[in-house]
């Protein structure tokens, strides 16, 4: 169940979603693509700790200059080799990337953001690129106001820059919008310092506490389930 807390979900007009872990199921597709590399290596290892490197090998290289997230993700293909003793080939590179298309939407996803439109605009504020997130937009079949992505703004969330861009590109104040996310380190600990409300979808994970994330000891506005739960908080 969610807990809303004194939040009056009325008075916001712009709900900003996190896409990957929020609304896609990219642990799944992550596991999928990297477990399917690693295979053809002759190497299995845990899910957990595949998903673990996953995050670490992310947020490092986000982490320094702006590069495309197609090749981020070439370059978390590119730590798995170097950590587990293996030469990834062109084609293990760009498994990940092309894989993206591939990852499902958690089933809730659709149906509750489809309720949340009869009463709000929906944005996408992801860690993606224009091209990948048109892939994604296909399998949650679900049309949104504006998509933010960081290619658009040239740096990945947890920068300041890419919540301040989406205010500005809104036209609206930050009282007026509530960021739904799942990730704690990505999301909601730079929106809670910038003045956001925030709502966590506290998905079950196989990295139980934080996800396919860096910790963080953010606190949210509110803590639910689900999409289908926050649609019901939200009384819709």
């Amino acid at each position: 169940m969610g807990q809303s807390g004194h939040i009056d979900f009325t008075s916001f007009s712009h709900l900003t979603f996190d896409c990957y872990g929020t609304l896609i199921d990219w642990e799944s597709g992550i596991l999928e693509a990297v477990g399917g590399v690693l295979a053809r290596h002759g190497l299995i290892v845990p899910e957990e700790q595949i998903l673990r490197l996953y995050a670490a090998f992310e947020a490092e290289i986000e982490a320094g200059p702006y590069r495309k997230y197609r090749d981020v993700l070439r370059g978390v293909m590119h730590g798995f080799g170097l950590e587990l003793g293996f030469e990834p080939d062109e084609g293990d590179l760009e498994e990940l990337p092309t894989s993206v298309g591939r990852w499902p939407a958690f089933s809730d996803s659709s149906g509750a953001l489809e309720r949340l439109a009869s009463r709000y605009k929906l944005v996408i504020l992801s860690n993606i690129d224009d091209a990948l997130f048109v892939e994604s937009r296909k399998v949650l079949g679900v049309q949104f106001d504006d998509v933010i992505t960081a290619q658009q703004i040239g740096s990945y969330k947890p920068a300041a820059r890419n919540f301040e861009h989406a205010l500005e590109r809104l036209g609206v104040a930050k009282a007026r919008v509530l960021h739904v996310a799942q990730s704690l380190y990505h999301d909601h600990a730079p929106a809670k310092r910038l003045g956001f409300t925030t709502a966590w979808v506290n998905r079950p994970s196989r990295c139980p506490g934080v996800g396919v994330a860096p910790a963080s000891d953010v606190v949210p506005d509110v803590e639910v389930e689900n999409m289908a739960a926050l649609a019901d908080l939200c009384g819709l």
